[in-house]
């Protein structure tokens, strides 16, 4: 398994061994022996898998509140995303940056998003379908959000009409809100 360490710290990019054949293949997606090898050593409590049924759908940006934080791993099984990760960890040096990667099927790569980002993804291609692990349980009543175009972070999604929920689409930006993970809290 390779992982690689991206602009901001705690953002790893993580490509699993493919074992390719006639038949298909094979792919052990996650081992915690071996990703804490590489110093991710984190215990998942429950899988998520969504569908994108149109390109251009854009889910985020979202996070869950101190103390109900989530980590996640995030693979696409079909189709394409560009993925975003924005730290909001009051204090940190990369505050309110963000990090983009196009995830897909086809280069089988995951990203690691530690607690104290904001994540969200939108979809390159129809039908496309997102698994991720997260080190802890949906809590609704910490579940928030930064709006997804927020033009202080400044993510070019890549795409031109985005289909979005009401939920996001009426989400605050990012300097409307208490820092939502204050210094001492990450």
């Amino acid at each position: 398994m390779k992982v690689e360490p991206l602009a901001i710290p705690g953002l790893l990019l993580v490509e699993p061994a493919r074992f390719a054949d006639a038949r298909g293949f094979f792919s052990e997606v996650w081992s915690r022996r071996a990703l804490a090898a590489a110093g991710l050593d984190v215990e998942f409590v429950q899988d998520n898998h969504s569908l994108s049924r149109e390109a251009g759908v854009v889910r985020g940006l979202h996070f869950q509140r101190p103390p109900a934080a989530q980590g996640k791993l995030v693979r696409v099984v079909r189709g394409s995303i560009l993925d975003v990760a924005v730290d909001i960890r009051e204090g940190s040096p990369t505050y309110g940056r963000h990090v983009a990667c196009v995830l897909s099927a086809a280069n089988w790569q995951q990203l690691w998003v530690p607690r104290g980002f904001a994540h969200g993804f939108a979809t390159l291609e129809p039908d496309t379908e997102v698994l991720y692990k997260v080190d802890a349980y949906y809590d609704r009543a910490a579940d928030a959000g930064i709006r997804w175009d927020d033009p202080a972070i400044g993510i070019d999604w890549r795409v031109e009409n985005p289909i979005l929920s009401d939920k996001d689409r009426a989400a605050p930006r990012l300097a409307e809100i208490p820092p939502p993970f204050p210094k001492g809290s990450w």
